[in-house]
């Protein structure tokens, strides 16, 4: 157990060994979302003891650059940079985080196992997001640090199993640090996620709501007003992404209902993220967001929901701990 002081009293935290691993204070990653996740809003949690991770997304190597540059000049402290293998630019961006030095890269939509090599030789720490068991003993194998086992609580791109069941199953059938993600929102989350055997977590949708996020204020407040039942998945054939109901996903829902082709599907989604997220479209934009957008209720800095995750961590232990009659 680690003492650490939050608000000038000292409070009770797991340190687990993802804290050794990557030079951070506590076991939390925020989210590397497209368009989301800048610079700004990474060097503010790292900065706050978690570790700040860019999302790459489709952008282009010279905007990633600028932005790993950007957050370096905000915080000393570790950050990430979040790869999607379906970008255009994927072999520019390893470049990218080569040469900057990045401490941490996390990947989606595809296997790294090809990069992992250069990576480990640069010393970056190579942590991939799993949906399966399948995908996590078939990463494991490549020599990655690490898996992040996301449930479809999750906003964004979904599997098909719950945080619950996941995160136990992958914990088991691989020998590497889990991270959990998907359905987290405060100190509850991180203890059951602990007590699956995780070693840390990944929050993406509180974090859309931190003052340095400089995502459109009005995506910011469809996630401060949603209900809980008003997150809903769309797309088609296994690839869903779980967004706020809207005008769009209402679109969706009818290509779904005539049994469309992916064409439609394609044409539909094309540029909706950058919609909702920069140009505050929340009705015909996606605005990505995970079932615990109903519990986000306020725009706070990313240092303060770092402190209340502290804070609440302690208070739920201190409760665990009465209910076992300790």
């Amino acid at each position: 157990m680690l003492f650490v002081g939050v608000k000038g009293r000292e409070l009770n935290l797991f340190k687990t060994d993802l804290c050794k691993i990557l030079d951070i204070e506590y076991p939390i990653f925020q989210g590397g979302m497209a368009w989301v996740a800048t610079a700004e809003l990474a060097a503010a949690v790292s900065e706050a003891g978690g570790l700040g991770i860019i999302g790459a997304g489709n952008a282009p190597p010279d905007v990633v650059r600028e932005q790993i540059r950007k957050a370096r000049s905000l915080t000393d402290k570790p950050f990430g940079v979040n790869l999607y293998y379906m970008s255009p630019f994927v072999e520019d961006i390893i470049k990218v985080v080569i040469e900057e030095k990045v401490a941490v890269l996390t990947t989606g939509a595809g296997n790294p196992g090809k990069h992992i090599v250069q990576l480990k030789e640069a010393g970056i720490k190579v942590f991939p997001v799993v949906s399966s068991v399948a995908l996590a003993k078939r990463l494991a194998r490549t020599g990655v640090d690490g898996l992040i086992a996301e449930g479809m609580e999750c906003g964004g791109h979904v599997g098909e199993i719950t945080t619950m069941a996941l995160v136990p199953q992958i914990v088991d059938a691989v020998d590497l640090p889990v991270i959990a993600a998907g359905g987290i929102y405060d100190g509850r989350g991180i203890l059951a996620a602990l007590s699956l055997g995780a070693v840390g977590v990944q929050m993406g949708t509180r974090f859309v709501c931190a003052t340095e996020c400089v995502v459109h204020k009005n995506y910011k407040e469809a996630i401060i007003k949603a209900k809980d039942r008003d997150t809903v998945l769309t797309g088609y054939n296994g690839h869903y992404v779980r967004v706020l109901r809207n005008k769009l996903t209402r679109m969706y829902e009818e290509l779904v209902s005539r049994n469309a082709s992916p064409e439609e599907f394609e044409k539909l989604g094309v540029g909706r993220l950058r919609a909702a997220a920069i140009d505050g479209d929340v009705v015909m934009g996606s605005v990505m967001s995970g079932q615990v957008a109903a519990m986000v209720n306020k725009i706070q800095p990313a240092q303060e929901i770092i402190n209340e995750l502290v804070e609440d961590v302690e208070k739920q232990m201190t409760r665990l701990q009465n209910l076992l009659g300790r």
